[in-house]
């Protein structure tokens, strides 16, 4: 059975260990290209499979341009709700960040 030394010795060379790892984690904030790439693939993605979906319905049961309509539209709302989460997502890691000096602060 280990000794109490050395347990605290391994605990305390693990909390070193972790520590190092979280300054690696730490990722740059995402370009204006990268916001709007991700969110018009989030928005054309969601419109296309809802297309899709309706083309299959239509072919499927014979009714053509119904369901390529409705599905189109849930497609678009649903584009548009995954663009609005992936704003708030972004948001609340944007604020999680290091809070940046203040313009008033003294560099003395």
């Amino acid at each position: 059975m280990p000794e109490p030394k050395d347990l605290r010795e391994l605990g305390r060379r693990l909390d070193e260990a972790r520590g190092r790892d979280q300054g690696r984690k730490v990722q740059s904030p995402p370009t204006f290209f990268g916001v709007a790439f991700r969110f018009s693939t989030e928005l054309v993605l969601a419109l296309a499979v809802g297309a899709a979906m309706g083309w299959g319905l239509d072919w499927l049961f014979g009714t053509r341009p119904v369901f390529i309509v409705l599905m189109s539209l849930f497609g678009a709302a649903a584009g548009m709700r995954n663009v609005m989460r992936a704003a708030r997502e972004m948001n609340a890691e944007a604020t999680r960040g290091p809070v940046p000096p203040s313009l008033t602060d003294d560099e003395d």
